[in-house]
């Protein structure tokens, strides 16, 4: 059972990021106070939950949220000053959007910025221990598959509906195939190098 958070006693918000890995689109990063009153038995880690689970949450957080805010960091700022600066860039952009401004933060993951003076707490696998960054996670999440279905119409031949731009081996077969896009992050190795095993 998750924690809704790590301060009792503050108005905290929970931050993540989805898409850090990909080799295509945006990096997305989602911050969200939760009312004090708040349960759900279904929210827990995005990665833990069916798509159609994560939509259905999406709205329900929305409303019932005290506030949250969602922010896209594009693959040329990602290119520019690399991935992590780029989530964290991400989660901090989403933290500005809260009003009111929180008290206390917690991240998930081990690696984040102050942010104004307002004291942070980083939590390895926060999203399958507290309810504000799972629903962090869930908005990140689908924010950005929302927005890796509309490319896909521009660019089908990657499958990016279905791998999100992830590098599966489908994706990186398309590249091969296919080249790369305005929306591929050029700092990215985007095809593998080729080892071969001398196995006698």
């Amino acid at each position: 059972m998750l924690t809704l958070k790590l301060n009792p006693h503050l108005l905290e918000c929970g931050t993540d990021e989805a898409g850090r890995g990909c080799l295509a689109g945006p990096v997305t990063a989602a911050a969200i106070i939760l009312p004090d009153n708040f349960s759900n038995q279904i929210l827990n880690d995005s990665k833990q939950l069916s798509e159609a689970k994560r939509k259905s949450l999406k709205p329900l957080l929305e409303d019932c949220s005290i506030s949250y805010g969602v922010t896209h960091i594009f693959m040329e700022e990602i290119d520019k000053i690399n991935i992590l600066n780029a989530s964290i860039l991400a989660m901090q952009k989403s933290i500005t959007q809260l009003k009111p401004q929180p008290e206390h933060i917690i991240v998930d993951g081990n690696k984040f910025k102050p942010y104004h003076n307002i004291p942070h707490t980083c939590v390895i696998k926060g999203d399958g221990k507290y309810l504000n960054i799972a629903a962090a996670s869930v908005l990140a999440k689908t924010y950005r598959d929302e927005f890796m279905e509309k490319i896909h119409e521009e660019f089908p031949m990657y499958n990016w509906k279905k791998n999100k731009g992830y590098p599966t081996a489908e994706h990186r077969e398309a590249i091969r195939k296919h080249g790369i896009t305005k929306y591929h992050r050029k700092s990215f190795r985007l095809l593998p190098e080729q080892f071969t095993l001398d196995l006698k």
